[in-house]
């Protein structure tokens, strides 16, 4: 196996092992809906589950349309970050590890979607009553890789795989 596909592994791996080892402790240690402050006024951990998109995207459509239609669009996301990652250079280690990172949060979330229909959240950012979206550590690792790949495009003026 090439190096570059062991880094993949390796940072895409860490990313949903921790993902599902945290969800897999909120979701057995906390009540729906419990909170537990962290850094108070800031920060808590709070157990909600998500049955939409980013935001609550689509959380009021049926059940069964609404998991097939992430699954197919997370399906999709996954084969093509794989896809551009075997285009990668040996030198581009950087859109590498941004793109591990997207795959290893895709792969979490697609996980819950599958197996419970929705999305463990836990991480509550706060100004004292004013929250924004509770989200997780695969939610975390996406928005990560896609900072660092728009940080790239900005420092290169574009992107180029291959």
């Amino acid at each position: 196996m090439s190096p570059k596909y062991t880094l993949a592994g390796l940072i895409s791996g860490a990313v949903l092992v921790l993902d599902q080892v945290t969800k897999f402790l909120v979701d057995n240690t906390l009540t729906m809906h419990q909170s537990i402050a962290i850094i108070p006024n800031l920060a808590s951990l709070t157990y909600v589950r998500n049955t939409g998109a980013a935001f609550g995207f689509l959380a009021g459509t049926r059940s069964s349309l609404r998991i097939v239609f992430f699954a197919l669009i997370s399906s999709v996301a996954i084969g093509c970050i794989v896809y551009l990652i075997r285009g990668l250079r040996p030198q581009q280690k950087i859109l590498l590890a941004s793109l591990s990172l997207i795959l290893g949060g895709a792969i979490g979330n697609l996980i819950d979607r599958l197996r419970l229909g929705e999305v463990i959240d836990f991480i509550d950012l706060h100004w004292y009553d004013v929250h924004w979206p509770a989200f997780n550590v695969a939610d975390s690792a996406i928005t990560i890789g896609v900072v660092i790949l728009f940080i790239q495009m900005l420092r290169k003026g574009s992107l180029t795989f291959g």
